[in-house]
């Protein structure tokens, strides 16, 4: 089989949503096609490493959507793979061709779910009286309904579900597993390159980003529209620019590049329950986490040595949290990806596992963090990381890897 036998669905919709209210999952009799559309959003921070994306799709709030990638419409029963994007929860969107799941789905004989969910002040702006926050991870936890109800009939095992993601996405799938309304929406995890210090912020911290992006949107709107004061009615165009200011100014407060201003807030919608244990409902979760060896040169607005921020923002939490969930239950296993392409300046640094995964030639073509490396040889890496990553979907172990993948099992420390 070939990745152009993989039968690719989509966009379906899986939900409808108000601005700033939470989604509802749509009815099956809902017969309204579901459109290309995508989160309105700003170019991503990671253009300079990634490149532009070179398919293009329709900004708008109808974006509760996604793909479904499989090698046939049967009774097949096959893993399924639910892909959440990364993109600092402000850019990105699952129907993207970097996120085409071909060459997963012929390769490994699984079923490839790729998400879209609301991002930046849309998704994630907390502000008494209009967003109570965290509506992102509210489209996830609907998405992932939808697959429960829906992925037999595309040739998936709804009782088979890995979720997997990267950056941002990892950070989303880490919430889900702490979350009770998720419990056996999936059976495998696998988070990649997850920056554990920016998963939330406090409820405090997000109303006072609320209340600065409301100031920065009445001054957008001065002259023109009295509604574009209002977030909850103010042009896209215009909520997108006071989200731009927002974080232009956090930026300078908070001296991080990599902290974004909207993102998932603790005692918020569905992480209301501050006081519960974090890993009360990982026991018996298959779950895989790892890092790019450079995962930090893709930030050069970080004061410091690459390879030590990247020990300190991925190595050094990432390895504590696998012995946290070693200890509540979780199968765990940990990766590194050494992968350094030729004449490529960023070396093994974040998203570079992205092309390894998903995606095909055509899309990834004028990626900076690729160099000059032939396709062919980016496609037989890709081949041997595909395999871990369907292996372990399929039985919850990574099976055998090679240099520069290094793979292990966490261990529970000893007395």
């Amino acid at each position: 089989m070939t990745r152009s036998d993989a039968v690719r669905s989509g966009p379906v919709r899986y939900a409808v949503a108000d601005r700033f209210a939470r989604p509802r999952g749509v009815s099956p009799d809902d017969t309204r096609p579901a459109g290309a559309e995508v989160c309105p959003q700003l170019p991503s921070r990671l253009d300079a490493v990634m490149g532009r994306p070179r398919d293009r799709h329709p900004q708008g709030e109808d974006c509760l959507n996604l793909d479904v990638t499989t090698p046939a419409r049967d009774a097949g029963k096959r893993p399924v793979m639910v892909w959440f994007h990364g993109g600092g929860f402000s850019s990105g969107a699952g129907l993207m061709d970097w996120y085409d799941g071909g060459a997963l789905a012929t390769e490994g004989d699984v079923v490839v779910v790729s998400v879209n969910y609301r991002l930046g002040a849309l998704g994630y702006l907390c502000l008494d009286g209009v967003s109570e926050g965290n509506l992102g991870l509210y489209d996830q936890l609907e998405a992932l309904r939808w697959v429960q109800a829906n992925i037999a009939g595309y040739g998936g095992d709804p009782a088979q579900v890995t979720v997997f993601g990267q950056s941002a996405g990892a950070l989303s799938i880490l919430l889900l597993t702490r979350l009770p309304e998720a419990r056996g929406l999936f059976r495998r995890a696998i988070l990649q390159s997850a920056p554990l210090d920016i998963v939330t912020r406090s409820r405090t911290d997000a109303e006072d980003l609320g209340r600065m992006f409301a100031a920065r949107l009445a001054a957008h709107a001065q002259g023109t529209d009295p509604a574009d004061a209002d977030p909850r009615t103010a042009e896209p165009a215009t909520v997108l620019a006071a989200q731009r200011d927002t974080a232009l100014a956090h930026a300078k407060c908070s001296g991080s590049t990599v902290e974004p201003p909207f993102g998932p807030v603790e005692g918020a919608g569905p992480l209301g329950s501050a006081g519960a244990s974090p890993d009360a409902h990982v026991r018996g979760l298959d779950i895989m986490y790892g890092w790019n060896a450079d995962d930090m040169t893709a930030f050069p607005g970080e004061r410091g040595d690459p390879a030590e921020l990247t020990r300190r923002m991925y190595a050094e939490p990432l390895g504590v949290l696998g012995e946290r969930l070693e200890r509540a239950g979780a199968r765990v296993h940990a990766y590194r990806l050494d992968w350094r392409p030729a004449g490529s300046a960023f070396g093994a640094t974040h998203c570079v596992e992205l092309p390894l995964l998903l995606g095909s030639r055509a899309a990834w073509q004028t990626s900076p963090m690729l160099g000059h490396t032939p396709w062919h040889e980016v496609d037989a890496l890709g081949r041997t990381l595909r395999a871990v990553w369907t292996s372990f979907a399929r039985t919850g172990r990574p099976g055998t890897t090679v240099t520069p993948l290094v793979c292990g099992e966490v261990r529970r420390p000893g007395p």
